[in-house]
């Protein structure tokens, strides 16, 4: 377990289990599912995890379902700084994110795991929610190796305004604090975009020095199928 983040124990598990299933397409299903998500939020002990998690809820349970896949679909599917698969951020469109892809293939094989629906194993659902099944450790380690990733979007989402940034900084709570060396990649991936083969694309942001980091070492401590581990035979 990553001795500097306060998230310890069930709290880590709860957490990526409900951000998981929170940031999968908000269907019939997940609405309702009301009354279940609601407990799980209140049995986390870690103050500012449970806060994040409830604010993120209630604006889910009270808002028209139809607002809110509207806002998901305009949010994750048709904006490129948001996007929920994370190693296009590092990879972008080339030949080294065919390999992260794999990569991540191979990391769930090898706890027993395997993929359903055919979803790309970098969705962001998808790899929290290997992180509450594998635990701290292994499983935790694709949230860790994409967390420049994860920062751009909660950035992005935090500028968009977007309820889904309270999900996203509850995350980086149980995460590793930044560097001064992954602050200075995530400013460049800011500003030039990730690496591929096309040319036009737009960057990130216009301003990164606008962009809100999460915790640093020098401070205190279209259609989406939801996202299913199995045990593979």
């Amino acid at each position: 377990m990553n001795e500097q983040s306060t998230v310890a124990g069930a709290d880590r598990t709860r957490l990526f289990e409900l951000a998981s299933a929170l940031l999968t397409y908000p269907d019939a299903h997940l609405h309702a599912a009301g009354d279940e998500l609601r407990a799980a939020v209140g049995e986390i002990g870690h103050e500012e995890v449970r806060r994040q998690l409830a604010t993120f809820l209630e604006w889910f349970l009270r808002t028209d379902a139809t607002e809110i896949e509207t806002h998901y679909v305009q949010t994750f599917d048709l904006r490129r700084r948001s996007g929920l698969y994370l190693t296009y951020y590092l990879h972008g469109d080339t030949r080294k994110r065919g390999i992260a892809l794999l990569t991540l293939k191979q990391r769930y094989r090898a706890h027993g795991l395997r993929l359903t629906d055919g979803e790309l194993p970098d969705l962001l659902p998808v790899v929290l929610e290997f992180a509450a099944v594998a635990g701290p450790g292994d499983g935790e380690a694709p949230l860790r190796q994409h967390r420049r990733g994860i920062e751009l979007l909660r950035a992005a989402l935090d500028e968009n305004g977007s309820p889904y940034r309270h999900l996203l900084e509850a995350v980086v709570t149980a995460l590793p604090p930044l560097t001064e060396i992954d602050r200075d990649a995530i400013r460049a991936l800011a500003e030039d975009g990730p690496p591929v083969e096309s040319v036009g694309l737009s960057p990130y942001g216009t301003d990164v020095d606008s962009i809100g980091f999460g915790p640093s070492l020098s401070t205190d401590p279209c259609g989406h199928a939801r996202p299913s581990m199995e045990s593979a035979r």
